[in-house]
């Protein structure tokens, strides 16, 4: 009789939902011995969340759910803590796997791992080099109090080696992100629907006269949109992108309110701007997918791009998924509006990166690390000596 395990899997913010999702549903269709337990810890909490991914995507809907909502750093990381050990004492799985470097990334596996739950961190050893960067913190320790590390990038084998990781907890195993796009790039909705869907239905001529050409804009992070200097100077670039292709333009909740307090939201005004709230998943593809550049802060849409084959600009100063930059279409200019808009002039004659998608970005990364844990289960590696 076969030996059965269970793993506990967290999400905390939308997109540990598109990496659990093919994770779990690889752990279905190939492990059958392998049973999951789907935990939300409400880190992140959208209304729309249950149509745009449950229900539309498939994705499972979870187990549990903390509702852990808001707050600071300190806060939402010690909240989820102390709404995760009884849950976890409760259930006692083999295994907990985490994925990316949220908030609830490192609260539950530091919880797992202090009751001698053996933790798997999938998209471990990236590395921004920024320790200003909240997420690079939260990588950091993850990867230090984790059993099994699985890399999207042979980058990452190197970077967690350098830390001082034994080669025997680490498995290049591609990237579950590019699972889910590949999956669901076949039913996004064409231009057009996702245009009409999300209420910018004007924006089809102003892109029809520029030969279908316009860039998609995604801008969130605090170092970009919470100082009104360094929002001002991008806004400024972005502008005048506006003047030669339409834009469209996701406004976060937090961009828009700063938008608001700095008196800024002229810029919204502009004709060739078509602004829409976060886009579910699907239209996201479809504008990425169809857009002649996307301009970002984002990180998974660096991956997303690249996997695409479209130019990405990514405004930071630095990137954690520096295959992107490397073999990808992603090129950092910061936030500096003069490379910002030189390097739009380059893709706009044609210059921009036509890149490469990274080994083992296949769709098949989810399948690959299911069979991995089985054979750890199996091994007995997994167990830790309390």
């Amino acid at each position: 009789m076969n030996e059965k395990f269970t793993v506990m899997c967290i999400v905390g913010a939308r997109p540990n939902f598109m990496k659990i999702a093919p994770i779990i549903e690889a752990f279905k269709q190939h492990t059958p011995d392998i049973s999951t337990i789907l935990l939300h810890t409400g880190q992140h909490y959208d209304h729309a969340m249950k149509t745009l991914l449950f229900d539309q995507l498939g994705i499972p809907v979870p187990d549990i759910d903390l509702e852990v909502r808001g707050g600071s750093h300190a806060q939402q990381t010690a909240n989820i803590m102390l709404k995760f050990e009884p849950v976890l004492a409760e259930h006692k799985p083999d295994a907990l796997l985490v994925v990316g470097d949220v908030n609830s990334t490192i609260a539950c596996a530091l919880v797992a791992i202090k009751m001698h739950i053996p933790v798997i961190h999938v998209e471990a050893g990236l590395r921004s080099r920024d320790i200003a960067m909240p997420e690079e913190v939260n990588r950091l320790l993850t990867d230090q109090i984790s059993q099994l590390l699985f890399t999207t990038e042979r980058l990452g084998d190197e970077n967690l080696q350098a830390e001082g990781i034994g080669k025997d907890r680490i498995s290049f195993a591609g990237n579950v992100m590019i699972d889910t796009l590949l999956k669901n790039k076949e039913i996004a909705p064409s231009l057009a629907e996702s245009l009409s869907i999300n209420g910018i239905s004007d924006a089809m001529p102003a892109i029809a006269a520029k030969n279908g050409k316009f860039a998609f804009l995604t801008l969130h992070r605090p170092s970009n949109v919470d100082h009104k200097e360094t929002l001002q100077q991008l806004l400024g670039a972005i502008t005048k992108i506006a003047n030669e292709i339409p834009i469209i333009f996701a406004v976060h909740p937090r961009t828009k309110g700063n938008l608001d307090k700095f008196g800024l939201s002229d810029v919204l005004a502009h004709k060739n701007i078509f602004t829409t709230p976060p886009v579910g998943y699907l239209d996201s593809i479809t504008f990425m997918a169809n857009a002649c550049v996307v301009l970002t802060d984002s990180g998974g849409i660096q991956e997303e791009t690249t996997a695409l084959g479209v130019p990405c600009l990514t405004m930071r100063e630095n990137t954690e998924r520096w295959i992107t930059v490397t073999e990808g279409t992603n090129t950092i200019v910061g936030t500096d509006p003069d490379k910002l808009l030189s390097e739009f002039k380059n893709i706009m004659e044609g210059k921009g990166k036509a890149g490469r998608r990274p080994e083992l970005w296949d769709g098949e990364a989810s399948v690959r690390i299911a069979q991995y844990i089985q054979r750890w289960f199996l091994s007995g590696k997994h167990k830790i000596q309390g």
